[in-house]
């Protein structure tokens, strides 16, 4: 996902020359051709987010495009003040872009795990929030949101990602792409569980349980008009993110299904437990434990349906 948003990134800028790129001391080889042929419009901030952040809100509102780009958690967390008053208060269009989103550094630890950074942003006051589900939703999600006013938050994994669209598609914020049909289940995925989800459906309607399946990739503002039709003709919704089950697309549709008169599906939201994780290892490790592979998602919907019947 970080390549794709590179070579986006670029493609942008030489269309614009208000887009300006910052980066919080990382990604100097995948924007080494952004440099070359923009040396006035890159910004190695250094280790210092909070103030890149400060920079980013300033350049916004001299009537540029500012782009800042860093871990997940350190663009994030660390720098939220910045992003509440900063950015936020003056509806300035700076645009986050958080890599290595839920586990995908995962073996560096807690200090890098990010599963509660859609609920951080998602409260802020006029921040979008987007969660693009491979590399072509992420060149799509770039486009859309440096074509609206206002701040943004685009949350994408790290590298290895799989390619689910065949073309880029056509990122309408607040409105979700339907990948499979079916009429038992519904999977609303965000953000880079798309693959898994797409495979989880396919297992269960091969075993007959009919699955559709939606990439989410904008919890915020959320698609109400798909959620007023699955929740009214479906069994199941599942919520499946790699972020807190709490606080991201599970805890954002759950109020809004809280809003609404007693819906006929269920709601299954499958994320991350509320804790840290201090075993060492991987992305894929990580998925397994925690129930966020393709075996673990059919496992928590065919429980479900099990109770239901």
């Amino acid at each position: 996902m970080r390549n794709a948003f590179a070579r986006e990134i670029e493609d942008l800028a030489a269309l614009d020359e208000r887009v300006v790129l910052l980066s919080g001391d990382i990604g100097n080889r995948i924007f080494n051709s952004f440099k070359e042929r923009f040396p006035d419009r890159f910004y190695n901030c250094g280790i210092a987010e909070a103030n890149m952040m400060s920079v980013a809100a300033g350049l916004a509102m001299c009537n540029l495009r500012p782009v800042a780009y860093t871990i997940t958690p350190f663009i994030t967390v660390r720098c939220l003040e910045q992003i509440r008053l900063d950015v936020c208060y003056h509806q300035a269009p700076v645009t986050i872009v958080g890599v290595g989103a839920g586990f995908s550094y995962a073996s560096l630890g807690a200090t890098h795990h990010s599963c509660e950074d859609i609920a951080y942003m998602r409260l802020l006051p006029n921040m979008s929030v987007l969660c693009p589900g491979d590399p072509f939703e992420v060149r799509g999600a770039l486009r859309s949101i440096l074509a609206q006013d206002g701040p943004a938050y685009l949350r994408i994994g790290k590298k290895g990602e799989p390619t689910i669209h065949a073309s880029i598609p056509d990122i309408e914020i607040g409105r979700a792409i339907v990948m499979a049909e079916g009429e038992t289940v519904c999977i609303l995925s965000t953000g880079n569980l798309l693959p898994i989800a797409i495979e989880a459906g396919q297992n269960l309607s091969a075993s007959g349980i009919s699955t559709r399946v939606c990439s989410v990739h904008t919890v915020k503002p959320l698609d109400e008009a798909l959620l007023e039709e699955v929740f009214g003709s479906f069994r199941i919704v599942v919520t499946l993110e790699e972020h807190l089950a709490i606080g991201g697309l599970g805890g954002s549709v759950a109020e809004w299904v809280s809003g609404r008169p007693w819906p006929a599906a269920r709601l299954l939201r499958i994320g991350a437990p509320v804790d840290f994780i201090h075993e060492a290892g991987c992305q894929s490790y990580y998925r397994q434990r925690l129930g966020l592979d393709p075996a673990g998602v059919v496992e928590k919907i065919q429980r479900l349906l099990g109770e239901l019947t």
